[in-house]
């Protein structure tokens, strides 16, 4: 069974940096895409970035472009999102994400995601 955990969330000022990881387990990591996402009360999860199995390709939603790095270390199971330049508007649970199917290329959409972390809350204050 594949499990998420995700880590590293928290409070910080604007302009601020976090550093995200998501241990996974339970198949293959290095066989699968992975996906952030982040959701906040009243509005559908949104997707930030998301990087391919081997890590070569990536891509990343307009609004964190240039300020957040996805990566993914395949030898510990983890794959980060690295914060940067926080802005208030980062506020938000963010969710780790993995697809079922396996595939050279990343998925961007949330329904093409078939198992979630529990989310850690971020929170950026102004």
């Amino acid at each position: 069974q594949v499990q998420l955990v995700e880590s590293g969330g928290g409070l910080v000022q604007a302009g601020g940096s976090l550093r995200l990881s998501c241990a996974a387990s339970g198949r293959t990591f290095s066989s699968y895409g992975m996906g952030w996402f982040r959701q906040v009360p009243g509005k559908e999860r949104e997707t930030v970035a998301a990087i391919n199995r081997s890590g070569g390709s990536t891509y990343y939603a307009d609004s964190v472009k240039g300020r957040f790095t996805i990566s993914r270390d395949n030898a510990k199971n983890t794959v980060y999102l690295q914060m940067n330049s926080l802005k208030p508007e980062d506020t938000a649970v963010y969710y780790c994400a993995a697809p079922k199917l396996s595939k050279s290329y990343y998925y961007t959409l949330a329904k093409e995601y078939d198992y979630w972390g529990q989310g850690t809350q971020v929170t950026v204050s102004s």
